[in-house]
């Protein structure tokens, strides 16, 4: 089933709720793993995909169709997270190196990472990348987007885009560089 025929089906009340098994099928890790990047811890992540799918279900009958469906869906993911990220600021007065601090804390005291020295190395290095260039950062290394679709999820220009990658990369090999 492509996408066009999850969202006819999820229009029709007989077969909604299979449309809409079949969508959290498909989309339901990939959308996972975007913003346990963002987050890093596994339940505030567990929660805010949630909060995602809900959204989805809810304004899913009113998609255009003028963008692809995953790149809708990740739209509404990053912007969950990036708005429980300054919940979690504001709530708890800190500023944003409080929050990667969190972040940080988080990624060597949980389950995120399992692998070795230079994955936890190289998250950190992520952790202390602005926000938009963490966000494509992320998308284009680990999810392998194109920056066309990053630009759709985001609202930044390609070449803008493509900016914010590059520097991204040199900030991160200038950190991992250290030692």
């Amino acid at each position: 089933m492509d996408d066009h025929q999850i969202i006819e089906d999820f229009k029709n009340p007989t077969t909604r709720n299979k449309a809409f098994n079949v969508l959290l099928e498909r989309y339901q890790q990939r959308i996972y793993w975007h913003i346990r990047k963002i987050l890093i811890d596994h339940d505030d992540t567990d929660d805010v995909v949630q909060e995602v799918f809900i959204k989805v279900f809810k304004n899913l009958d009113g998609f255009r169709e003028a963008s692809q469906l995953y790149t809708w869906i990740y739209r509404i993911a990053t912007n969950e997270a990036l708005t429980f990220l300054k919940k979690r600021q504001r709530k708890q007065a800190w500023s944003i190196d409080d929050v990667n601090h969190d972040l940080e804390n988080k990624l060597t005291s949980g389950s995120y990472i399992d692998g070795d020295e230079i994955q936890v190395k190289l998250q950190k290095a992520i952790l202390t990348l602005p926000e938009k260039q963490k966000l494509v950062f992320n998308m284009k290394y680990f999810d392998d987007m194109k920056y066309e679709e990053i630009s759709e999820i985001i609202g930044t220009s390609v070449g803008g885009l493509k900016a914010n990658y590059h520097l991204a990369v040199k900030k991160i090999e200038e950190y991992l560089a250290q030692d």
